[in-house]
């Protein structure tokens, strides 16, 4: 299938906004958004609102939900995000395409990596989030505002969380909800290293440890007292016995935190651990194998375990390779390449399958060393995968024929 005249349009308008589609990254990167930073988040939410409502959206924004207390960075006080939901179905009742993309990214809003670097030969950028994901809000509201521009219908509503890089606990059951209104879901995480669009991912989830003592003075009552640290020892052997990555069994512990002075024995430690598996019953199987760390409640040492497994794996389904296929296909019309591929990684491309939305999670931008100094953008993809991303849209609106797409 080639181009239709009016996708030609829609990639020579957007071809148009070259310079546009940077300096809107620019100035994104240069929003701190991280460590949930309040005022950036706002910020770069107004902004990209403020864009869709002026293409007709209707926005309502969903308040999140608090995380488990024992979860790193939960508890009383925290500022808890909104998610925004921008919606432009024009009364669809097919080809309702869901846009999920999250503006908080891991960086320190108070670091050094705080704006957009051009390299010498204009190739590539270096910034805070430049790829995950700046680039990718960047490129579908642009491909949003060109189908717009070009008379293109499209069926489309656009999520914007902000807990995304840690574990979308505020924001899960909104998307869910809007899973079930939609026909089509596209995340827009950046792209694998290659290019690639990740079609199978790992599910994922979090896990506390905590040991209980009896503190005594290390030099007079040694022997009174009972170490959470030592058991806290045991329990990390024990773990590090777990993972089984060729059966799709993935742990990790760290950080660790125990006791408060050289001289006392501890009376409580406390570890936080990661877990990535390739189905339910893997889930299970890890799930079962940290229950059985636990003591009786009266025991001293003492060992409780917490999990919370939020992310469930998302394999290829017959929907999800389709809406793949549908996406190589406009890549190959505008001459480009789209591989598939697998990942061990999590996004909430995984919530959205989960709820049953056919989800593909990479149709962002080109680029690396996500969550690192080092983060880079490949630049021509903000244009390449803008393009992509406005064809696929408006294939998808008319339920993938490409036709009858004029407004």
């Amino acid at each position: 299938m080639s181009l239709h005249e009016y996708e030609k349009a829609l990639v020579a308008e957007i071809e148009s906004r070259r310079g546009a589609l940077l300096e809107d990254l620019r100035l994104h990167v240069g929003i701190p958004t991280g460590g949930f930073n309040e005022e950036g988040i706002e910020r770069t939410r107004g902004i990209l609102v403020g864009r869709l409502e002026a293409l007709g959206a209707r926005t309502t924004h969903i308040d999140g939900d608090p995380k488990p207390e024992w979860l790193l960075g939960g508890g009383a006080g925290a500022y808890i995000p909104r998610t925004s939901v921008c919606e432009r179905l024009n009364g669809a009742e097919s080809g309702r395409v869901l846009i999920a993309g999250h503006m908080d990214t891991v960086h320190d809003p108070e670091g050094d990596f705080r704006e957009l670097t051009v390299s010498d030969d204009g190739k590539t950028a270096l910034g805070p989030g430049c790829v995950d994901m700046k680039g990718g809000l960047v490129i579908a509201v642009a491909a949003l505002e060109a189908l717009d521009a070009c008379g293109v219908k499209a069926n489309w509503s656009f999520s914007l969380n902000a807990d995304e890089e840690t574990g979308t606990y505020h924001s899960w059951k909104a998307l869910e909800g809007e899973a079930g209104k939609h026909d089509f879901g596209l995340a827009l995480e950046p792209a694998l290293p290659g290019g690639e669009l990740v079609v199978e991912r790992m599910g994922a989830g979090q896990f506390m440890i905590e040991t209980t003592g009896k503190s005594a003075h290390v030099g007079r009552a040694f022997t009174d007292g009972v170490s959470a640290v030592t058991k806290m020892g045991e329990c990390l052997v024990a773990v590090a016995g777990m993972p089984d990555p060729e059966d799709g069994k993935i742990l990790s512990i760290g950080p660790l935190e125990g006791g408060v002075a050289t001289n006392a024995v501890p009376d409580r430690a406390r570890a936080w651990g990661n877990v990535r598996f390739t189905d339910n019953e893997k889930a299970d199987e890890i799930g079962a194998m940290l229950d059985a760390l636990q003591t009786n409640p009266d025991a001293l040492p003492g060992v409780i375990v917490r999990r919370s497994f939020n992310r469930p794996a998302k394999p290829m389904t017959p929907a999800v390779e389709a809406l793949a296929l549908t996406a190589r296909g406009v890549a190959e019309d505008l001459g480009q390449k789209l591989p598939f591929a697998k990942t061990g990684g999590v996004c909430d491309g995984n919530i959205l399958q989960h709820a049953g939305l056919a989800t593909i999670d990479t149709v962002g931008v080109r680029g690396g060393g996500l969550h690192t100094p080092d983060e880079w953008i490949e630049l021509e993809s903000l244009v390449e995968r803008c393009q992509l991303l406005a064809v696929l849209i408006a294939r998808l609106s008319a339920g993938g024929s490409g036709s009858g797409l004029r407004e």
